[in-house]
């Protein structure tokens, strides 16, 4: 092997190393820490941080670099090698740009900020989250002028999630998708409304906890490389190729929430799991991007948790199960009551139809918050204007509203988009999939999800971050991430469900 590059691939594992220690210190400040140590963690993430950042954006990489542009030009362009310089490139040219100061302070800010952000939401309580957050929209702000001059400050923050992508094409995609999903929405408030009443009940942890590791089991989550815990917001996290980590968590007043969450995170955890053992301890061992992940992840809790093929298959074993509140419920009942569509307060509770109207909303409120136009002292009172404008509801209380979502107390400010698209992506490829695989629907009435985990494993995961994510979609369907796919199939279904 070349010897530069087998130097840079060194200090790279070492960086990799790094960063699944922050993701080990982070994951158990979200399960198991004791509200205690959120200023020690936050001063050990910080730590970590600066140091991983200052390894990363050596002079020594940039050398190494340099020598090896002319390398990887004579290589399969599409070869891990190749591809390892180029990401690797990219990331340095980012890195470079940011201070470790600001790293450091990034990194405890955020830790802090968790913790807050769970007592604020427990007590629903904005203020006592607002200074947090004012901290970290501060630094993100600081952070975009790192990368001036852009065509938009949120630009900066998008590309870190979504490679190449810009706010302005974002906007416009989500254009043609409010159009024809309030459209939607319309034509269904029209007809009668399915009920859902025997779901929203409490089903017990206990038995919800056992069956979802039995749906996620036969999805192919590898119990060897991974684990599920409790969250206060479900995650996924990676701490080294055969360590990928999932967590989950219950609501009393709704006997699925908890299993959408699994089949959710178990497909971000799958895609980690089936990365190439070749790319550990690299760059390229991660998802192409959030998009791609949040396809994958959105594909299995929903084109496939929420079908009527799926059900076929596990509803007699959740009916008994479950038999106090679903004795009585035939399968055609159930299927229409998870796939109920009524606007709703919570983002991760919202049906498919509505779903991409809660993204929208916090990418306009992200938005603002980045181009100054609005204070983080008003954002409680802009949301519920927004979720009155978007869904025609407001809610009752901040935890409901503003404090919902774990994101803006980690610093991810940018990320919200990559679900919404992560869902176009996904019935993109699943278009695909059941033209290379037509008996699909047919294995999943079975439980068997074999043929479809192993297309992914090939078409998808394998390759990590390898490719640019348009670059991955392109080749996998023939066109970049486009909405007519997903627009076809929340149509058909819809039309079926309620008689469109």
């Amino acid at each position: 092997m070349n010897k530069k590059l087998m130097e840079l691939k060194e200090i790279l594992a070492e960086v990799a190393d790094l960063v699944g220690a922050q993701a080990v210190l982070s994951w158990d400040q979200q399960t198991y820490m004791p509200a205690g140590g959120s200023d020690s963690r936050g001063e050990q993430l910080s730590t970590l941080a600066r140091i991983t950042h200052d390894k990363f954006t050596s002079p020594r990489i940039g050398e190494l670099l340099d020598g090896l542009h002319r390398t990887a030009s004579l290589q399969d362009p599409n070869s891990d090698d190749a591809r390892l310089i180029k990401v690797t490139s990219r990331e340095y040219a980012k890195q470079t740009k940011i201070s470790s100061e600001w790293v450091a302070e990034y990194a405890q800010a955020t830790a802090m900020a968790q913790d807050a952000w769970v007592a604020a939401r427990t007590e629903s309580n904005f203020a006592k989250f607002q200074p947090h957050l004012e901290k970290v929209v501060d630094l993100k702000r600081k952070y975009a002028e790192f990368f001036a001059p852009y065509d938009h400050v949120y630009d900066p923050l998008l590309d870190d999630y979504e490679p190449g992508l810009k706010t302005k094409e974002v906007k416009t995609i989500f254009s043609r998708l409010r159009e024809e999903q309030v459209k939607l929405i319309k034509e269904i408030s029209l007809k009668p409304q399915v009920d859902d009443s025997f779901i929203m009940k409490d089903y017990g942890e206990s038995k919800q906890w056992d069956f979802g590791v039995e749906v996620i089991t036969r999805f192919g989550y590898d119990w060897q490389n991974g684990r599920q815990d409790k969250a206060a917001h479900p995650f996924t996290t990676t701490f080294g190729y055969g360590d990928i980590r999932i967590t989950t968590r219950f609501l009393h007043n709704n006997g699925v929430s908890s299993l959408f969450s699994s089949m959710h995170e178990a497909g971000h955890g799958m895609y980690e799991q089936g990365i190439s053992k070749k790319l550990r301890r690299s760059v390229l061992f991660t998802g192409a991007s959030m998009a791609i992940h949040e396809s994958q992840s959105r594909m299995f809790e929903n084109l496939v948790g929420r079908s009527l093929e799926f059900w076929t298959f596990f509803y007699p074993r959740y009916q008994a199960l479950m038999a106090e509140h679903l004795a009585d419920v035939p399968l055609d009942k159930f299927y229409k009551g998870i796939n109920k569509v009524e606007p709703s307060l919570i983002r991760v509770e919202a049906d498919e139809a509505t779903y991409n109207l809660h993204i929208m909303l916090r990418l306009e409120l992200e938005i603002a918050l980045m181009e100054g136009k609005l204070a983080v002292k008003d954002l409680p009172d802009a949301w519920n204007t927004k979720m009155k404008d978007y869904l025609g509801i407001t809610p009752p209380n901040d935890a409901k509203g503003v404090l919902q979502d774990i994101h803006w107390s980690s610093g991810y400010i940018g990320y919200f988009p990559t679900y919404a698209l992560g869902n176009l992506v996904s019935a993109q490829l699943w278009e695909k999939i059941l033209e290379d695989i037509p008996a699909l629907p047919s294995n999943i009435r079975s439980g068997d999800f074999s043929e479809l985990l192993a297309w992914l494993r090939e078409k998808v995961h394998q390759h990590g971050a390898k490719f640019d994510p348009q670059e991955m979609v392109q080749k996998i369907t023939g066109s970049k991430i486009t909405p007519e796919p997903y627009l076809r199939y929340l149509k058909k279904k819809y039309t079926d469900i309620y008689n469109l």
